[in-house]
């Protein structure tokens, strides 16, 4: 914080993972655009993007990776870009809920709130945002767009967030 009490940008030493979720982009037929525009974001503010990777909508490998990159790999953060959606492949929100020790709903509220603005297709979504030990793990939709104004629903309040998990004591309020 400055001496005003607002908060300075500085650069992030917070190591995050993008995993997209695509059966085509992990066969080498579609390009992964939506990965790419996350970590762009991401780099953008100052967040160091140490893990990325896109494998198929399959339930056991999802969690597999996330226990990974969480457990082994710290990282703070890690985004998921698609199988959000209602068919049966479309797996990722239940994987995620295998990993995370307990759910943020707010977050992933703020994303179909914001989402819902631009289409009604966004109450479909079943995202979920949970914490696994000290990190925060993202589902966002798979689409390049979705997934960039989604994160960017929830980038306000992602500095507090991962601050919090990482220990720090002071008071939400100031």
């Amino acid at each position: 914080m400055d001496t005003t009490g607002n908060m300075e940008q500085q650069e992030h030493t917070i190591r995050a993972g993008v995993l997209t979720i695509s059966d085509k982009g992990a066969q080498g037929l579609r390009e992964d655009q939506s990965g790419r525009v996350v970590a762009q974001l991401l780099e953008g503010k100052g967040y160091t993007v140490a893990k990325q990777g896109i494998i198929p909508d399959e339930s056991d490998q999802i969690a597999q990776i996330l226990r990974s990159w969480a457990d082994d790999e710290h990282l703070a953060l890690i985004i998921t870009s698609g199988g959000t959606g209602l068919t049966s492949r479309d797996v990722t929100p239940q994987a995620t809920m295998r990993v995370i020790d307990y759910e943020v709903p707010g977050m992933a509220e703020a994303m179909r709130a914001e989402s819902l603005k631009k289409t009604p297709h966004a109450m479909l979504s079943r995202a979920v945002v949970g914490v696994r030990g000290t990190c925060l793990i993202i589902n966002l939709p798979g689409s390049p767009r979705g997934a960039g104004e989604n994160l960017e629903a929830v980038l306000p309040a992602l500095d507090h967030a991962l601050a919090k998990l990482a220990g720090d004591p002071s008071d939400c309020a100031t």
